[in-house]
């Protein structure tokens, strides 16, 4: 079933069989702990031989091993062996509603469906329905293709979010008492998820008509003040460079296909998402902060003296603490970013900023520096603690970020286009999706 005034696909999802132990079966998103391979090795400890999503993905940490084009030829095997051998099994088609617990909220809903790929463009100053909302580096997509190219499933970490303050689309589903798909605990402390199948045609017409109402025109141009702009119904919360490359492998394929009416039914026109409401009651968006490593910081922080001149000082604290207290009173026209190294805690102040939002001035600085300087390296960090952490090490600068008003995402990025990459983060590391539907893309 496919409402293309919309751009969803109602999906057919595997899922694993009921022997399958899922608590070992789903694995956090693989963009997560990047500097923490400590956490990757509990993963494995705890995962162990058992069918796992960790033998099907490729843990991001992994992208510059020297192994990974041996490490994604046995993730294509051992996608075939687990469709093979049974240890993932068709489900009827249907949405499936996602209700999530984390260590901070108490329950998060979410739908998983397929987006179509015609939709959605990623790059500056797209008006598609499907859209960015941080900007996209392309240097990141290549690695990601080889990955998925040849791939016979996919897995999604995708999240997208819609702007539905009335709560008409996902959560009147739950009310109807849905059956069970899935229910489980996830490893490491990261909470609870159950997942219910919604294949009744009244419902699925229900979610159809409730999206497009969302995506009138005429609403949202009254909506948002946009008159003249392409509507926005789709917008991206996590995993914006695994779109974009299920995007790009769509465009290639596309582009090579003798037959160019059949391609438009290949399964890689679509990719499985879960869709989220932004006004969800359990979705908290947090920043994502920055650490530098290979550097020196008190020449960082002097070139950053010379790159924003006079508008710039920097004061030291005592503690974390304090510096992020300081930059919470900061007043007048300032960006007050507090920072930690491995010899003292500050708060960075640059008055009088020609860009709206912190991140975005630190970023305007730090692209220039990370340019010049070549064997720094730049992460972006969930969570105060981990910062502190890491830039205690020696050669690091952590910087620490407020976060987003998420009533103001969909109305700024259609006014104003993507944010700064890494802007904000749908909750901390262990909140992020866990793998679990699985969808045949090949």
């Amino acid at each position: 079933m496919f409402f293309a005034d919309i751009g969803l696909q109602v999906p057919t999802v595997l899922l694993p069989a009921p022997a399958v132990n899922l608590k070992k079966w789903a694995v956090v998103a693989c963009d997560q702990y990047t500097s923490e391979p400590a956490y990757w090795k509990r993963v494995r400890k705890f995962a162990g031989s058992a069918p796992s999503t960790l033998s099907i993905i490729l843990p991001e940490i992994c992208l510059e091993s020297p192994r990974m084009a041996k490490m994604i030829a046995n993730i294509n095997r051992i996608m075939r062996r687990y469709v093979d051998e049974g240890v993932l099994q068709e489900q009827r088609p249907g949405l499936v509603l996602i209700d999530r617990k984390t260590v901070h909220a108490k329950s998060r809903k979410g739908m998983v469906a397929a987006l179509d790929l015609e939709k959605y463009d990623f790059r500056k100053g797209s008006q598609t329905l499907i859209r960015a909302t941080e900007g996209t580096i392309l240097e990141r997509i290549p690695p990601r293709v080889k990955i998925r190219k040849n791939a016979s499933l996919e897995l999604p970490h995708i999240m997208v979010l819609i702007d539905d303050p009335d709560k008409t689309v996902i959560e009147p589903l739950f009310k109807k008492r849905p059956s069970k798909l899935y229910d489980t605990a996830l490893m490491q402390g990261s909470g609870h998820v159950a997942g219910y199948l919604i294949d009744d045609a009244a419902a699925i017409d229900r979610v159809h008509k409730n999206l497009a109402r969302l995506a009138d025109r005429g609403r949202f141009a009254k909506k948002y003040g946009a008159r003249g702009k392409g509507v926005l119904l789709y917008a991206m919360g996590d995993g914006n460079h695994s779109l974009a490359t299920a995007k790009t492998i769509w465009e290639t394929l596309k582009s090579r296909a003798k037959d160019k009416k059949a391609v438009m039914h290949h399964p890689a026109r679509f990719a499985l998402v879960e869709l989220v409401n932004v006004h969800d009651d359990g979705l908290k968006f947090e920043p994502i902060h920055r650490v530098v490593f290979n550097t020196d910081a008190a020449a960082m922080l002097k070139a950053m003296e010379s790159f924003f001149a006079r508008r710039f000082s920097v004061r030291t604290m005592k503690d974390r603490k304090s510096a992020l207290q300081t930059a919470r009173n900061c007043k007048g026209p300032c960006h007050c970013i507090p920072f930690s190294t491995s010899k003292t805690f500050g708060v960075i102040s640059i008055c009088q900023p020609k860009l709206t939002l912190e991140v975005a001035t630190l970023q305007s600085f730090l692209d220039r520096y990370l340019a010049s300087e070549k064997r720094a390296k730049i992460d972006y960090i969930h969570g105060d603690e981990v910062v502190e952490s890491l830039s205690a090490k020696p050669g690091a600068i952590g910087f620490y970020l407020p976060p987003m008003d998420k009533s103001d995402l969909f109305k700024t990025v259609i006014h104003d286009g993507a944010l700064p990459r890494k802007t904000f983060s749908m909750g901390e590391a262990s909140e992020k999706r866990f793998y679990l539907e699985c969808r045949k893309i090949a």
